[in-house]
């Protein structure tokens, strides 16, 4: 198959994610008419059809056997019983295929298609729906330089991309970035929360919490200086942060945080178990 520098992509499901991403991608403008969707849900087709004009249809083998890059974006408890009847098709075509199911191994996808196939996994987090997040992506050895690039450009069409050299990284990359984001939002729901127990009326408190976290996050990203640093800069001795970061310390937070990803990427590992069938 002739490979093009621009490719056909394919996505199988048309849940939220697939629609974030192949969004983001005609936003940048990627041709409309070199993406598919395939989904069981005829009328959820038809309106993204009309919105986007992207190619859409309910036969998932229509689909694979259209484009070079297909991308994986069913429920992980699913997966199976999508890919199965869609082997022939697969290895006919013998596209790259990326996951962005959770759990799921390259080793357990592989059995799943047959024949060994390119393969990428990605972790994106939920900030990738509003063209802010972070995925982890992993190649196997089948994966070629320019089908990296491709994957790279999909990713970074909500948000950016970073590369780990062991599959057993992306257990990492789920704790700190995957679930990242409800332990951002259960730290702003504490401070609001405590915000309120100081006297705040719980709507300020929550605006006050929330936009914060967002200006503490455009700081991070848009200014040089390290997590450290920033810290250092708004914490003056014998100061008002500089009691509450006394209570953090106190009280343990880095030791907390530590298990926390810990824990999270146990149940990664687990789940990876779970999930082979």
């Amino acid at each position: 198959m002739q490979k093009n520098s621009t490719p056909r992509v394919a996505f199988i499901g048309a849940g939220n994610m697939a629609g974030a991403i192949l969004r983001g991608l005609i936003q940048q403008g990627f041709p409309a008419d070199h993406i598919w969707a395939a989904d069981p849900g005829q009328d959820k087709l038809d309106a993204l059809a009309k919105e986007t004009g992207i190619q859409v249809t309910t036969d998932n083998a229509e689909a694979v056997m259209a484009v070079d890059l297909v991308v994986l974006a069913v429920k992980p408890q699913r997966m199976q019983q999508v890919l199965q009847p869609l082997q022939t098709a697969f290895q006919q075509q013998r596209p790259l295929v990326v996951s962005i199911a959770a759990g799921l191994t390259c080793a357990t996808l592989q059995g799943w298609l047959g024949e060994a196939l390119p393969l990428v996994r990605s972790m994106p987090n939920t900030p990738s729906l509003l063209g802010a997040g972070v995925a982890g992506l992993y190649a196997t050895a089948e994966v070629s330089d320019q089908q990296k690039s491709w994957v790279e450009a999909i990713s970074q069409a909500v948000g950016e991309a970073v590369w780990v050299s062991e599959e057993s990284q992306l257990e990492a990359v789920t704790a700190v970035s995957g679930s990242g984001p409800a332990y951002y939002f259960l730290f702003t729901e504490a401070l609001a929360a405590a915000g309120e127990k100081l006297g705040l009326p719980a709507e300020l408190a929550l605006k006050l919490a929330e936009h914060t976290a967002l200006g503490a996050g455009r700081m991070l990203s848009e200014t040089p200086e390290t997590p450290a640093e920033l810290r250092a800069r708004v914490t003056s001795p014998g100061g008002t942060t500089a009691e509450a970061i006394r209570i953090f310390e106190e009280q343990g937070l880095h030791k907390l945080v530590d298990e926390a990803a810990q824990a999270a990427a146990k149940r990664a590992r687990e789940l990876a178990e779970e999930l082979k069938g």
